[in-house]
């Protein structure tokens, strides 16, 4: 017995052993996929390739990308090859590859890299679409972000702006350090909410409001919610075989029941407002059962003002908050900036108006360098939907690989931003920005793909930093920790700790 014992566990270690050699195997021989394509590529390490920290959840995507692109640019590389896990990763460097990508050779790129699983209620949203649906769909959602709609929005927006005011008035008198990304939030959560969708959130007078309760569940990013965005981009064919699910049914719930009551409401009433629900109203009753090539479904249009909520009140709250930090670490510009709010509004019987935002251009060059330094999208990722062959070289991007622009990688590249830490609106005077490539700055995405929502969120982010700053003169509060740390946590650039400033009335 203790012989056959003896033997039993050298067949295991033996079955053991063989299967490390052949799983060793394989990974190394998927390692050397981009060097069968002939394309330049960093070395990998068993079993995370080269993404160990984010999968760790240690580092923020965003940062790793600019590492690797730093590292790839310092090799004199157009382009380069990595991976997460052994799924290969296709990474464009060179601003010509970048505008094929996103631009000229748009029909090969068109999809983003995305798992969406049907099944799932309000994932049919402009974000997740591919192909046609997100060609049709995008199509029917352009009109309502032109210039003239937003300016039409303006006077709604400035209701909400009327509310920021009370409620930093509010924190003021507290005499305590202020998180500034939470009042921002809550103004952003309000706008979206009346322009959108004519709704008040009073996300300003309370808080713990359902629409701004609402609003943080969006993003809650556990180390689970963390695990399966990576399993669906790494292995999206696992993925789709467990069914696997983000939406939390909470969720679903308010969503679903916020737009029913608003379509049973306008119907009921016979009410139309100049908004994107009514638009999304009058798509969805164009064929009632959704397969017009006009129409919309109830899901369709219910995923629409999921994404447009989310995406609105995150990233505009991040851009000002990082704004309002920048311009509170460095008084020179922030000084600067507020004699030209006044001037301004004084040319316009001190009114904010959406020509008065418009003509304040030393504003729009402070927004601009705070996306570029703390922009809200960090990468741009894109699919390659059908074989692709780089124009100057014997390189075939293969159909399904996952192809990715490394964002703030371009944005603080020394060759077109010398001394890129170093925060300085001039970067974006007329002449400063015609001096710079093309696709240098890219903060919004490039091409058809690119935000549609850009005109609506840099008007609601004017909009809160001049309403705070031509009253009130910030300074950064001690319990901001310095320097910043990205929260490898999140979703979007954010500062670990928050932001948290001191204000004085003027």
């Amino acid at each position: 017995m203790i012989a056959l014992g003896s033997l039993l566990n050298v067949n295991s270690i033996g079955v053991v052993v063989a299967l490390l050699v052949v799983t060793t195997t394989y990974w190394k021989w998927k390692y050397q996929y981009w060097k069968r394509r002939n394309v330049p590529y960093l070395e990998p390490r068993i079993p995370f390739g080269n993404m160990e920290e984010v999968i760790r959840g240690k580092q923020l995507l965003g940062i790793r990308l600019a590492e690797i692109y730093k590292e790839m640019k310092s090799k004199g590389w157009r382009h380069g090859g990595i991976y997460t896990f052994t799924r290969p990763i296709y990474i464009v460097l060179d601003l010509d590859y970048v505008r094929n990508v996103t631009t000229k050779d748009f029909k090969y790129f068109m999809d983003r890299n995305v798992f969406v699983n049907e099944r799932e209620p309000l994932q049919a949203h402009l974000l997740n679409l591919s192909g046609t649906r997100w060609k049709n769909m995008r199509g029917k959602l352009t009109p309502t972000f032109s210039s003239g709609k937003v300016k039409a929005m303006f006077q709604v927006m400035a209701e909400s702006e009327n509310e920021l005011q009370q409620k930093m008035y509010q924190e003021y008198k507290k005499n305590q350090p202020i998180d500034i990304k939470e009042i921002l939030a809550c103004f952003t959560t309000n706008v979206i909410g009346t322009c959108a969708f004519g709704l008040d959130c009073q996300a300003l007078e309370d808080e713990d409001s359902p629409f701004r309760v609402f609003t943080r569940n969006i993003f809650v990013t556990t180390r689970l919610e963390s695990f399966k965005r990576l399993l669906s981009v790494t292995f999206p064919l696992v993925a789709k075989l467990i069914n696997l699910k983000f939406s939390l049914k909470e969720n679903v719930d308010f969503v679903m029941k916020m737009v029913q009551d608003t379509i049973d409401y306008r119907k009921k009433n016979n009410y139309t407002r100049k908004d994107f629900m009514q638009l999304l109203i009058n798509l969805k009753d164009a064929d009632g059962d959704g397969h017009n090539r006009g129409s919309i479904s109830m899901d369709e249009l219910a995923s629409q003002v999921l994404v447009f909520f989310a995406a609105g009140y995150e990233t505009s709250s991040t851009l000002m908050t990082f704004a309002l930090y920048e311009l509170a670490r460095h008084e020179d510009i922030q000084e600067k900036l507020r004699r030209e709010i006044n001037s301004v509004l004084e040319q316009h019987n001190g009114q904010m108006t959406y020509d008065s935002i418009q003509d304040m251009k030393y504003l729009s060059q402070v927004i601009d360098e705070t996306l570029r330094m703390h922009s809200p999208a960090a990468q741009l990722s894109r699919t390659c939907i059908k074989d692709y062959k780089l124009p100057d070289q014997d390189v075939i991007i293969e159909k399904g690989t996952t192809v990715i622009i490394p964002v703030m990688g371009i944005h603080y590249d020394e060759e077109y931003y010398p001394e890129p830490e170093k925060f300085d609106p001039e970067r974006f005077t007329d002449e400063n920005k015609k001096s710079r490539p093309n696709y240098t700055f890219m903060p919004f995405g490039e091409g058809p793909r690119n935000c549609i929502g850009m005109r609506f969120g840099l008007v609601q982010s004017k909009m809160g930093v001049v309403s705070l700053l031509k009253d009130y003169k910030l300074t950064v509060n001690k319990k901001t920790i310095e320097p910043l740390y990205y929260s490898p946590g999140h979703l979007f650039l954010s500062a670990e700790g928050e932001i948290w400033l001191d204000a004085e009335k003027i």
